[in-house]
């Protein structure tokens, strides 16, 4: 193991986007369904999820965690994760994963999941919450909100709600796609759409007015804004989330810190809008996973167009806490990979490399988040 390698296997990471993992045992069916981001559909069972990257590379990196070797059959994988149970696995994938900050999603399936102590007490690291927009926007529509209050209402909530929070996010690339006008809307428009959903029973918001409301409401408040790009499950139209569609959008908020999550298989078109606004960071983040031993070329490619001081390490993990681990695994090899051809090569000085791995794994998002 050369100096570099030591470096990059020792550098306390800054997860900047994760959710949390599972407190409930899972049959083993829902566990290999956690290892497809694509299709919400059971795995058929003509096939394992485990035979794919990402599978493989649980059976490679996780294994070991769990006192099996490396590359232990799926069978007996599950056996040992079942015997250990829930607590053990989650305490000994998150203590392994050598995260002092986890940036926390607390929107989606809060139910089932460690919320922002429990990652802590897991982890031993610290947590800090990210607010969802969407989510709070429903959680109002169940507060029987009425449509002339709802501007009022929402920027209320999200004051409230981000006083301790260190940054908002939103799913619009779920909902609308960026390829919507994204400028903020009238209050009356604000009015009517939000009559108009709530009416319509308030549930899954992807009204495009109340969308925008949200995104500069969220914008008022200054805090960095999140936002998914790229690959996710298939009620998201791949198509219309390459982050290039936001560019009008970017040159309307140059005071607002933007962070463009995922990015895969727009991470190319995320390093040049990291480059040509200053306000642009981005992460590689799912990929990183669901390509398992091909992650060091997704990764390699995030360098090529970017400036350093605009990446940032993410796993977005979510629920298997293997994620957790294995996200922040693979990113560590592929840096060290990587930066370490480049040195070897003399394209790139050793103490240059260290600087760029302390950037990217924690000094980047420590700057961005204001930890």
């Amino acid at each position: 193991m050369t100096a570099l390698d030591q470096h990059v296997a020792a550098v306390p990471l800054v997860d900047h986007h994760v959710h949390g993992a599972f407190t409930v045992e899972l049959e083993r069916a829902e566990f290999e369904g956690h290892l497809n981001e694509g299709s919400p559909d059971p795995i058929p069972p003509w096939m394992t999820q485990f035979d794919s990257q990402l599978g493989f590379a649980v059976r490679r990196w996780c294994a070991p965690v769990l006192d099996l070797p490396a590359h232990a059959p799926a069978d007996e994988y599950w056996k040992r994760r079942t015997e250990l149970g829930v607590g053990e696995v989650t305490r000994r994938f998150l203590g392994d994963a050598g995260v002092s900050d986890w940036i926390v999603d607390t929107g989606h399936a809060t139910g089932s999941l460690l919320g922002v102590h429990g990652i802590e007490s897991a982890s031993g690291g610290r947590a800090h919450e990210v607010v969802r927009l969407e989510a709070l926007a429903e959680e109002l529509a169940r507060e029987n909100v009425t449509g002339r209050d709802y501007a009022d209402a929402f920027t209320a909530r999200l004051s409230a709600r981000t006083e301790n929070a260190v940054g908002t996010k939103s799913i619009l690339a779920y909902r609308t796609g960026f390829d919507i006008d994204l400028t903020a809307p009238e209050p009356a428009e604000v009015v009517q759409a939000a009559s108009r959903w709530l009416d319509s029973g308030g549930e899954r918001l992807d009204d495009e007015v109340l969308i925008r409301f949200g995104l500069h409401a969220a914008i008022a408040r200054g805090l960095p804004l999140q936002l998914h790009t790229g690959l996710g499950d298939r009620d998201l139209d791949l198509r219309r989330v390459n982050p290039l569609h936001l560019m009008d959008f970017l040159r309307s908020v140059p005071d607002v810190p933007v962070l463009l999550l995922h990015c895969y298989p727009y991470h190319r078109e995320a390093g040049y809008l990291a480059q040509a606004f200053p306000n642009v960071h981005f992460d590689v983040g799912l990929g990183i996973n669901h390509t398992g031993v091909r992650s060091a070329a997704v990764v390699a490619e995030s360098f090529e167009l970017a400036p350093f001081a605009k990446q940032l390490y993410s796993s977005d993990a979510w629920g298997p806490p293997e994620l957790h681990y294995l996200g922040a695994l693979l990113w560590r090899r592929a840096v060290a990979a990587t930066f370490g051809r480049w040195v070897a090569d003399g394209d790139w000085s050793e103490a240059d490399a260290r600087r760029v791995v302390d950037l990217v794994a924690r000094d980047n998002a420590r700057r961005v988040y204001q930890l």
